[in-house]
């Protein structure tokens, strides 16, 4: 193992996260025994729930991916030493972009597609560099400006759609071309229609990004330094203010695919919504959880995924309301930001490990 990656996993990062997801499923089920429900049949009917067929199976993954971008794009700015709030308008411009191409052109699919999904990323990265632009120039705190910005986007995008891309008699959008369209045929069929698409590959591969990007170039260096101690940055010769508009494009492109891929793999059309998607408020437990590390990402995005989707398998199975799963999900991130609480359990294990790696040390010497 390499030192970039010890220093990105250590013990404390791995044990922590799985110590409060145990924590947060056992307040799952004093929730539910609270209630009068059994826990064992419920937690059984989330796993039937997640993969008792291929269709299920494909969905889960269908839900789990969004949570790939929008927890990579806040785990970016994370490590960059700022907090994206404003991941969900950025996933908002990110559909707007990829739909105003789908809708509007019609090219060859080689080239439409394609081209849906570098707008819609960049639309997402603008949206973000505004952010970027505000606290580098004006020294405008990001979390205020990226509120504000979720909003706009929001509105933005409702009125851009209903003025120029509407469905006559509906509250949608146009269907996106199919040329643009970005599902994978031959693996619908295989999970038995469940909406697979390209976006779960690039998420795939958004989180190797993540990683080379940030651990392995001297551009992550920068951006990691900067985050760190500005001043330090500025006095090693690092240009502070265009590295900050920089990480803030990166973060808000990642956020604008997951947007991307919402409508040009799963839905088809962009609809007015009446509120957010919720997708990027998602995105920051999943940072939490996965520790803004690229493979603990995926693995909270799995898991949140997992569990938002099975939550019907437990409304089903065993008549446990849905918001039960927010219940669980609402413990677990409060045992990732309690870590202190975690720690204090956790400490007993790590110490008798240490001491047993030093006694094989001496043994050994």
């Amino acid at each position: 193992m390499s030192d970039g990656i010890r220093k990105i996993f250590t013990p404390s990062s791995l044990l922590v996260p799985l110590v409060s997801i145990l924590l947060g499923l056992l307040v799952g089920a004093l929730a539910m025994l609270a209630g009068g429900y059994n826990p064992i049949v419920a937690y059984s009917s989330l796993f039937d729930r997640i993969f008792g067929s291929p269709y299920h199976m494909g969905e889960a993954i269908r839900a789990i991916t969004p949570l790939l971008f929008t927890g990579i794009a806040v785990a970016f700015a994370f490590r960059t030493g700022l907090f994206n709030i404003g991941v969900e308008g950025q996933f908002i411009m990110g559909m707007t972009g990829a739909t105003i191409i789908g809708v509007t052109m019609k090219l060859p699919w080689y080239v439409h597609g394609p081209l849906a999904v570098v707008v819609g990323a960049l639309f997402g990265g603008l949206w973000a560099g505004l952010v970027g632009y505000l606290k580098a120039r004006r020294g405008v705190n990001e979390v205020i400006s990226s509120i504000m910005l979720n909003w706009i986007a929001l509105y933005l995008a409702n009125y851009i759609v209903s003025r120029y891309l509407m469905e006559p008699g509906q509250q949608k959008s146009k269907p996106i071309h199919e040329s643009a369209l970005m599902s994978i045929d031959w693996l619908v069929e295989l999970m038995d229609r469940a909406r697979m698409h390209w976006g779960t590959v690039v998420g795939l591969l958004c989180i190797a990004i993540f990683y080379v990007l940030l651990w392995r170039t001297k551009q992550g260096y920068e951006l990691r330094a900067v985050g760190l101690n500005p001043d330090a940055a500025l006095y090693a010769g690092m240009n502070v203010n265009r590295t900050i508009l920089k990480s803030m494009f990166y973060s808000g492109v990642f956020a604008g695919l997951g947007g991307v891929f919402e409508v040009l793999g799963v839905f088809g059309n962009q609809t007015i919504m009446a509120s957010y998607w919720g997708y990027g408020f998602d995105g920051i437990a999943v940072a939490l959880l996965g520790g803004n590390s690229p493979i603990g990402v995926l693995l909270a995005a799995m898991l949140f995924g997992g569990l938002t989707y099975g939550s019907a398998g437990m409304s089903f199975g065993a008549g446990v309301p849905s918001e039960i799963v927010r219940i669980v999900i609402g413990s677990v991130i409060f045992f990732v930001a309690a870590h202190g609480i975690v720690l204090l359990l956790v400490k007993p294990f790590m110490s008798g490990r240490a001491r047993a790696e030093k006694r094989r040390g001496g043994n050994a010497a």
